[in-house]
């Protein structure tokens, strides 16, 4: 079995994962970490006995032996390290969503793509076996033809702060969470392209921490007649609650990705491996164990590697990540216009909340 070497840039909360789920993945090394906090690199490359850490990711690029980095960055910053990646001859894995705009992820895209390298998409839905299980059962006509798919991912915000700054995020809860459920609904219909967005987003519980929408709906009309409806929230108290509705004209299923199979729990403290997050599993909470399997993350991070290894095809690519952004854009221009907004979108936004937070500060 081929070795492949990995590089992880960033050192926060969905590093933490990516280095877990790849620590899985037999015939796979984290050879080096990048961090622009010193003591934040040292401490990750300590945890998970990483031999190098850096403060300048360039410095991981230039590593003869690094296959492949896993960009854990906010996302304005995904496009120049995807693009540098590329040119270093790196296979890039980019945590959602794919970068700011769509001239970035053309980029992002077209650098790739000349210097011959996988852009693997990071939505891990499409990997946690119980979604898996009921896209089994859309493709062997167990509901019939499906003609809705619903997707609700929320909880009581970011793990990390620059999430709340939309210069750094492009958005709030729509664009962070949403970006799953806009995908989530490709994949389980086949990825049929969007027609059109209609979408409400509001500020209803951390208008002092962000200017971005904490709670949206958003629904997406496809090709072919069929509806996407996502529903994201950074508003939502008790831990995390990812669930799914998929309707057909002969079945239906729902599935609940986290509450079927955790604890539930009520604790005064809190709880958590990170200070930061037992401030939101005080209450009553439903307690999850072995998290990252169950969404997904290291059956993702496998096939990711044997993507690399060229063993498979990728089933999340730069162009989805892109398709997604693209909705994102067209989803916000409808909460800010109150109108169905058409695709292909043109816009000249430099991330997708743009639209929104204009006419909220001409209100």
């Amino acid at each position: 079995m081929q070795e492949v070497n990995v590089g992880i840039i960033g050192s926060g909360f969905v590093a933490e994962i990516h280095a877990r789920s790849l620590q899985q993945v037999p015939g796979t090394n984290l050879a080096a970490v990048a961090s622009r906090n010193e003591t934040h690199a040292a401490a990750f490359a300590s945890r998970f006995q990483i031999p190098q850490c850096f403060t300048d990711y360039r410095r991981v690029l230039e590593l003869a032996d690094v296959d492949v980095v896993s960009l854990c960055l906010p996302n304005n910053l995904h496009c120049e390290a995807a693009v540098a990646a590329a040119e270093a001859g790196k296979h890039v894995i980019c945590e959602k969503p794919l970068c700011m705009n769509l001239p970035e992820a053309d980029r992002m895209i077209e650098a790739c793509k000349r210097s011959g390298v996988h852009l693997l998409y990071a939505e891990e839905l499409i990997f946690a076996p119980k979604y898996v299980r009921a896209r089994q059962l859309v493709q062997e006509g167990a509901l019939g033809k499906v003609y809705l798919v619903k997707q609700a991912e929320r909880h009581f915000g970011p793990h990390s702060e620059w999430f709340w700054d939309v210069e750094k995020s492009g958005g709030g809860a729509l664009q962070d969470m949403g970006c799953h459920g806009v995908e989530f609904a490709r994949w389980m219909l086949g990825r049929p392209a969007a027609v059109a967005v209609t979408a409400h987003c509001g500020t209803y519980v951390h208008a002092g921490k962000t200017k971005a929408d904490d709670t949206a709906v958003a629904m997406i009309e496809f090709e072919g007649g069929a509806l996407g409806v996502i529903e994201p929230s950074w508003a939502t108290p008790g831990g995390m609650d990812d669930r799914s509705e998929i309707y057909g004209d002969q079945g239906v299923t729902f599935a609940d990705l986290l509450r079927g199979s955790s604890l539930v729990t009520y604790s005064e403290p809190g709880y958590g491996y990170a200070v930061e997050k037992a401030a939101t599993t005080r209450g009553w909470t439903f307690t999850m164990f072995e998290e990252s399997w169950n969404y997904g993350f290291p059956q993702e991070m496998a096939h990711f590697i044997a993507c690399v290894r060229g063993d498979a095809e990728p089933l999340a690519t730069g162009e989805d990540g892109r398709a997604v952004l693209e909705i994102l854009f067209a989803a916000y221009e409808s909460a800010a216009t109150g109108r169905r907004v058409s695709l292909p979108v043109s816009t000249e936004a430099p991330y997708p909340i743009y639209p929104w937070l204009h006419r909220r500060n001409t209100e």
